[in-house]
C-alpha cells in the first residue's frame, strides 16, 4: 500500500512533520506492507482549493528533497506547485509508482463548513479522488500553543485503515478539536455545516489620493459615491459556541468540534448531477437555446 502525504501549509510546516512521523512509526510496525512518500508544496498554499495554476505557461516544475525531522528515512519532496498539482504529479508518476492512498495535512485550522470548498488540504484529496485515488484530509483546530498535533495524528491513524479496502476515489474529511488526546470525546460523523470564517463585507471609499481624477465622494459604488475604495471583511470563527447550534445542527462538523469531538465527513468530488431537478433545468436551457442558436 503506497501512501502519498501532502498538505497546503508547505512541506516544512509542523503539521505535515507530525503526520509523517506518526505514519512512519505506524508503517514500521506493519513491516514492508506499506510505503510512504511525501510530495507537498514548497510554499504555503492555504485556501488554494483544487487550483493548479497556469500550467500551460511552464513545462517543468522545480522540486527539492526536504528531510522531515524525526522521519529522515521517508523520501520527502517539496514541489513548486499547489497541493492539487502536487497530487497530480505524484499520482501520474512524477515520484515513482502510483499511490493507493493520499493523506493531506495536518492543517492548522479546521476545514469545516464553507472551508471544505476552499481548503487546499481538502482540495488535494478531491483532486486525488478525480484520479481514482482514495484520500484522507486531516485538520486541527487552532488553539493555544503547543498545538496538540498528536491528537490529530492519532485520529488519522485510527481512521486510515478503513480507506485501504474502500472503493476507488473514497474520500474522508477529518477535523479534530485542539485538545490533548486524553480529552478527546470521541469521533463522530459530521455533516457539512454552513459555517464560514468570512461573516460579512462592507464597502468603504478609498482615501488614497493617487488617482485624484476618480470620484472619491463618501458613499458606495451603488449610490453615486466612490469609484474606487476597499471592501473590509468581517472575520470570525467557523466553530460556534456550545450554545449556538440548533438541534438540527447538533451533528454538523462545526458543532461536533465545538463540543470536543473529532468530526469525520465522507466527501464526493465533482460529478454530474443525476437528479430530476437538474435534468429538468438542462432540458429547459436546451429548449431556450434552440430558439437563439437555431441555424
Amino acid at each position: 500500500m503506497r501512501i502519498l502525504v501532502t498538505n497546503d501549509d508547505g512541506v516544512r510546516a509542523p503539521g505535515i512533520a507530525a503526520l509523517v512521523r506518526a505514519l512512519a512509526r505506524w508503517v514500521e510496525g506493519h513491516g514492508t506492507e506499506h510505503e510512504l512518500i511525501v510530495v507537498a508544496p514548497l510554499e504555503n498554499h492555504s485556501g488554494a482549493s483544487s487550483a493548479v495554476g497556469t500550467v500551460y505557461e511552464r513545462s517543468a516544475l522545480h522540486y527539492e528533497r526536504v528531510p522531515i525531522e524525526g522521519a529522515e528515512d521517508v523520501p520527502a519532496y517539496g514541489l513548486d506547485a499547489s497541493p492539487a498539482l502536487s497530487v497530480i504529479v505524484g499520482v501520474l508518476g512524477g515520484f515513482g509508482a502510483r499511490p493507493d492512498v493520499i493523506v493531506s495535512g495536518i492543517n492548522l485550522g479546521v476545514n469545516i463548513g464553507r472551508s471544505v470548498l476552499h481548503s487546499g488540504t481538502v482540495g488535494a484529496v478531491l483532486t486525488g479522488g478525480q484520479l481514482g485515488v482514495r484520500g484522507l484530509a486531516v485538520s486541527l483546530r487552532v488553539g493555544p500553543e503547543p498545538h496538540p498535533w498528536e491528537t490529530a495524528a492519532s485520529s488519522a491513524l485510527a481512521v486510515l485503515p478503513a480507506l485501504f479496502d474502500a472503493p476507488r476515489a473514497a474520500m474522508l474529511n477529518l477535523n479534530v478539536p485542539a485538545v490533548p488526546l486524553a480529552e478527546l470525546r470521541g469521533l463522530r460523523r459530521g455533516w457539512i455545516s454552513g459555517a464560514g470564517i468570512i461573516k460579512g463585507a462592507g464597502h468603504q471609499p478609498s482615501l488614497d489620493p493617487v488617482a485624484p481624477s476618480r470620484r472619491q465622494a463618501v458613499g458606495g459604488p451603488f449610490d453615486g459615491g466612490a469609484d474606487h475604495g476597499i471592501v473590509r471583511l468581517e472575520l470570525g470563527t467557523a466553530v460556534p459556541s456550545l450554545e449556538s447550534p440548533s438541534p438540527d445542527e447538533a451533528d454538523s462538523d462545526a458543532a461536533l468540534i465545538a463540543a470536543g469531538f473529532a468530526s469525520l465527513t465522507p466527501l464526493l468530488g465533482v460529478r454530474d448531477d443525476p437528479s430530476d431537478a437538474a435534468s429538468a433545468l438542462v432540458a429547459a436551457a436546451l429548449d431556450g437555446a434552440r430558439l437563439l442558436l437555431a441555424p
